[in-house]
Parts: structure tokens; sequence; C-alpha cells
């Protein structure tokens, strides 16, 4: 069933900023309307908990897989998300082609907020990134999604084991990829390429969870969850891990 949780900017107001695990100078410095956040008594749409974030999430994706999608008119509410941005869910994900979250977890404009790079993995521009959806935009939510057939996951695998050299800047991102393939590889798994992927994944959880002092501390403090996911490419179907 498809709910309706688009936001009207006229009723709620464009008052200012603020997230529990931002300090006041942060949030200021972000001041501008088409990124402020409700500090009326009613609460700003993304005012939910990270369950039930991630609940909207699975209910999306399994719409996506049975073909029954509710978002169709994107031209909805567009004037509303003018003046301002609600993301539930902040969602790291591969930049490959095949993997579009907007369209796995069936939301809409303004609904998710993603950052992409080839393998899923957290850096410094993609933490602040992070940092901005926590600590201004409120997201409670936080997933490192992987996938199968993970060209980036595959090359590092090649250089691990038979000592590929890349070209250009790619040596750069099987750097970062490095932890979390040696260590599946290490277990000799029956499929390296998916052991890999997923160990990638849950490397990248863990990083995520401990990055001080925005992310570490809205985890701590229960109003912000990172989860690990892996999405199927010929199925369409999200897993966590």
């Amino acid at each position: 069933m498809c709910e309706d949780h688009r936001f009207d900017v006229s009723r709620r107001g464009l008052l200012g900023l603020g997230a529990a695990a931002a300090s006041t100078a942060f949030a200021g410095a972000f001041a501008m309307p088409g990124n402020a956040r409700a500090t009326e008594t009613k609460a700003a749409p993304n005012d939910i908990s990270p369950d039930e974030a991630l609940k909207r999430l699975t209910e999306g994706n399994a719409r996506y897989v049975a073909d029954a999608g509710c978002n169709g008119d994107f031209s909805a509410g567009r004037a509303a998300r003018a003046g301002a941005q609600y993301p539930f869910a902040g969602i790291l994900s591969c930049a490959d082609s095949r993997v579009a979250p907007e369209l796995l977890f069936d939301q809409g404009p303004g609904e998710l907020f993603i950052m992409r790079v080839a393998g899923n993995f957290v850096d410094v521009s993609g933490l602040a990134s992070i940092e901005y959806g926590v600590a201004v935009l409120g997201i409670p939510l936080l997933v490192v999604m992987g996938h199968t057939n993970c060209g980036a996951v595959s090359a590092t695998i090649n250089v691990v084991e038979s000592g590929t050299e890349l070209p250009g800047h790619l040596p750069e991102l099987v750097k970062a990829l490095k932890p979390g393939v040696e260590a599946a590889l290490a277990e000799k798994p029956a499929d390296p390429l998916a052991a890999a992927t997923r160990a990638n994944v849950l490397h990248n959880v863990e990083k995520l969870k401990a990055a001080g002092p925005i992310v570490a501390e809205a985890v701590a403090a229960g109003k912000v969850r990172v989860v690990g996911a892996v999405y199927d490419i010929a199925t369409g179907k999200v897993d966590l891990v």
C-alpha cells in the first residue's frame, strides 16, 4: 500500500535548521531556505524513527520487485520541494548505472539523500555529505548498499589475487576497497565476488558508525541507524546484511 509522505512547505514554514547531532554553529552555517527544516511544534515529514525509515525502504523495494510502484508522477510536489527537503534515508551506493536507489526503493524526489561512488565506500567527501544529511537535514537512517556483479569489487579482487595494475586513479579506489575484500578472500569463500561485496559493505557500515563526531554521536544517541544491504540486479531485491 502506497502512502503519501509529501510535505506542505507553506503550512510548516521555513524557519531554520537543526538536528540533535549538530552544533548550533554547524547548523547556522547552512541556514539557507533550500535546506531548511521545520522547527515548529508539528514534526517535519522525516522526523521518524530509524526503524520506521527502514520499514519504508523495505516496503518500497517490495513494491519495486512486484512491479507495483507508487511513484510515477514526478511533477507532484515540485513546487513544495523547491523550498525545502526532508529525506528520510541516506543511501551510500555504487555508481553502477544499473543501480538507481530512488527506483529500487520506489521513492519520489526529495525522499532519499544519495551519495554514489564506485564500490560504495566511505571517503572524506562522501562522509561530509553524509554529515550534512544527518546534522542539517535530520536523516534518521543511513544505508551502505552494494550490489551483485560489482565491477569495482571484482577489479579489487583481481589486484589482490593477481597483482593486476590499473591505470589512472583506479588504484586509489582499489585501496579503499581492499580492507573488506581482503578480509573476505582470507576465508576462501565459494563465491569470492559475493563474499567480498558483502564484506565491503559491512566494513563501510562499521566505518560510518565510528565516524566522529557527527555520525558516531547520532548513532550512539539512537537517533541514527546505519545498516548494510546488497542489491540483486537480476531480481531487483535488496537484502540487509
